[in-house]
């Protein structure tokens, strides 16, 4: 581990252990501890390394030690990723993202920090990727495409080019995208919609064509409308 670059795991749940397995076994990197906000840690210790309290890792593991990846799924509409991201970069700590090595990206794509691409993602020509991004296995993001920050992408979703997804979207398994089409920020599109025509901030979209449901995204995670 002395010659690798050192990396802390914020979280200890199964999102946090599936990224130790892919740091560890698919990139040059070595996790050397997790950790998680004393009142929700579940664990003392994780595949035999220390899970620290949160509150604690100023003193415990110096950001000049080390990166950070915060993983954290879409709790809360991604708010509870993006506090955690946000506090870590507050404290002096720098962000990696994790690319699968069975991922690909075209070379003048752009991914930000605190990302995690895993397999069989493709990410074309001169696609963007915001920070604190998830995108879980086998999506297209088409030319020119844009994910905002915050986002969500469950399996399999098709982003065609020139579409723009908005922060702190969610987006479930199986659900496609029409070419040059604006999803408003905050947006929880439903497993196998079919998005045709722009979407309204804070909605929830289902269907084929979807529509929109009379419940919000923030009645449905009991959240208020800004992201804080």
């Amino acid at each position: 581990m002395n010659d690798q670059e050192k990396i802390l795991i914020v979280g200890d749940g199964e999102f946090a252990e599936i990224a130790y397995e892919y740091f560890m076994h698919d990139t040059k990197h070595a996790v050397l501890g997790f950790c998680a906000e004393k009142d929700f840690k579940k664990n003392d210790t994780l595949f035999g390394l220390p899970v620290y309290n949160f509150e604690e890792i100023q003193e415990k593991v110096p950001s000049e030690q080390c990166k950070v990846f915060v993983a954290i799924t879409y709790t809360q509409l991604n708010r509870v990723r993006t506090r955690l991201y946000r506090e870590v970069k507050k404290s002096g700590y720098k962000s990696i993202s994790y690319i699968s090595s069975k991922a690909f990206v075209w070379n003048n794509a752009v991914i930000g920090e605190n990302c995690f691409i895993f397999e069989n993602n493709v990410i074309q020509y001169r696609a963007t990727i915001g920070n604190n991004c998830i995108l879980w296995s086998g999506n297209h993001i088409g030319h020119r495409a844009v994910l905002g920050e915050n986002v969500f992408l469950s399996s399999h979703v098709v982003v065609s080019g020139y579409t723009r997804i908005g922060d702190n979207c969610f987006v479930g398994v199986n659900s496609s995208f029409g070419d040059n089409i604006e999803i408003g920020e905050d947006c929880l599109i439903g497993a196998g919609s079919v998005i045709t025509k722009n979407t309204e901030k804070g909605k929830i979209y289902k269907g084929n064509p979807a529509q929109a449901t009379k419940v919000s995204s923030y009645q449905y995670f009991g959240l208020k409308e800004d992201l804080e």
